[in-house]
């Protein structure tokens, strides 16, 4: 058994316009949750960091809460703040 998983992360708003991709391919250790996805892209990119307490999280197409554990192969989004209309 791999001590670690394969997860796809979907980029939207400030989080695409980041990293200029629609999504990433993390591979994380087995156990890891939603938050820990969300503080690894935020290391990656501090200037995302505002966004760190009102990001929304979303597991194969749920809402989860930060401490949702993660599986292989799962589907994560990042939803930060939308402006607009």
């Amino acid at each position: 058994m791999s001590d670690s998983i394969t997860v796809t992360v979907k980029l939207f708003a400030a989080y695409q316009d980041a990293y200029g991709l629609p999504e990433l391919t993390l591979d994380l250790p087995r156990g890891a949750t939603v938050e820990m996805v969300r503080d690894r892209l935020l290391d990656d990119r501090p200037e995302l960091a505002q966004w760190r307490d009102v990001t929304r999280f979303g597991v194969n197409l749920q809402f989860v809460e930060s401490d949702t554990a993660l599986q292989a192969g799962d589907e994560v989004v990042l939803i930060p703040p939308v402006s607009g209309g």
